[in-house]
């Protein structure tokens, strides 16, 4: 059973041309070829990578981000509720009034009790500015690395620079897909996703069957948008406005150029146009070019993300990433305060009811210990 679906998913008519067999593609004379055991080594180095980033997150990003002033925010933590934190796991974030309702006589809390314990729980799971300014650290750091990395691959013509820039690339996507658990969550977290699998597919079948030169120019192009757009939200962070909105008109300039243009009408176009020029189409053909519109329609989107984000900056409205989730956010964030006033307000157990000692003067108070006085820390 296994080898007959080894045999049928490396079939030579699913791969190859009519007239080209695995054995052309041989190491003989000199010349190397790709292979896929060349690959086998992007899981590891993938695991590797996460430990990377997160060395790289603690010792650099991190100290990076205080000396920039960014610090994180903390809230009150919601009491620990065992009602509550099964419905807001296993349920909903943001329960309907029936459901508050109803949560409140299973808690035995009031309706208002239930409302903050979810505003407060919904605050904990939301990710601060300093894991966005870290994270954003680690992916500027390697796209700026891979884009210089690609350039010299492109340059040179030599399998092997190509090849580590393949593993390297590849390796990268595998480890954003590990880590999708723990990233800061986007609009677009479904597209994402779908374009991390259509980018290791798409690296994966044109290198083993050899089409290595349109996957290195694929790579590049992502590479030169991603640097500017990261470095946009490392000074966005960091209350750089200016130089932030800078960045941003060059982002979407160079988006523009290399994912609307540069990709469809040039690499597209070479791809489609010119290989049934020498062979008859095949499975393969078909297959590259159609994970390559995939691409293409997620540049699509994004560019409508981008120049919603554009009219919003033209006309001064815009105050965060169009991707961002802002689900609530607003609400939660009105309410912060409050919740925080009414705990600070709230009475301290029963030194409160007779604040007044026996001889009439007034008792020492201490603050309960869950109240957080400032609300951030370095």
């Amino acid at each position: 059973m296994f080898d007959t679906l080894y045999e049928c998913f490396w079939s030579e008519r699913l791969w190859l041309p009519v007239g080209l067999t695995w054995a052309d593609l041989e190491d003989k004379e000199g010349r190397v070829y790709a292979k896929a055991s060349h690959l086998y080594v992007t899981l590891p180095y993938a695991l590797a990578f996460l430990l990377i980033r997160y060395l790289f997150e603690r010792w650099i990003a991190t100290p990076l981000a205080v000396s920039a002033g960014i610090k994180q925010r903390i809230y009150l933590k919601a009491e620990e509720n065992s009602v509550l934190e099964f419905y807001y796991a296993t349920q909903c974030r943001n329960p309907a009034q029936a459901d508050i309702d109803g949560l409140s006589k299973k808690s035995s809390l009031s309706t208002r009790q239930v409302e903050r314990w979810f505003r407060r729980r919904r605050r904990q799971d939301r990710p601060g500015i300093l894991k966005k300014f870290t994270e954003a650290s680690w992916r500027f750091v390697f796209y700026l690395s891979a884009f210089i990395g690609g350039m010299v691959a492109l340059h040179d013509t030599m399998l092997e620079s190509q090849y580590w820039y393949y593993v390297l690339e590849m390796s990268f996507y595998g480890c954003l897909l590990f880590s999708v658990a723990f990233d800061v969550k986007r609009k677009d977290f479904k597209e994402q996703i779908i374009h991390h699998l259509a980018t290791l597919v798409l690296l994966s079948f044109s290198w083993c069957a050899n089409y290595i030169r349109v996957g290195t120019l694929v790579m590049l192009i992502h590479d030169a948008s991603d640097v500017l757009l990261e470095s946009a939200k490392l000074f966005n962070y960091a209350k750089w406005e200016k130089t932030c909105k800078t960045l941003f008109v060059l982002f979407a300039i160079v988006f523009m150029v290399t994912r609307l243009i540069i990709f469809p009408f040039w690499l597209i176009h070479c791809t489609w146009v010119y290989p049934v020029l020498y062979y008859p189409a095949f499975f393969g053909y078909y297959f590259f070019n159609t994970m390559l519109v995939v691409l293409l329609c997620l540049h699509i989107f994004w560019a409508y993300l981008i120049l919603r984000m554009i009219r919003k900056f033209m006309f001064g409205t815009l105050t965060k990433d169009e991707r961002s989730d802002n689900e609530e956010e607003d609400g939660d964030e009105s309410s912060s305060t409050q919740d925080e006033v009414e705990q600070r307000h709230k009475p301290a157990g029963p030194l409160v009811a007779d604040k007044y000692d026996e001889n009439g003067g007034t008792r020492s108070l201490s603050p309960p210990e869950n109240i957080c006085w400032s609300k951030t820390v370095c």
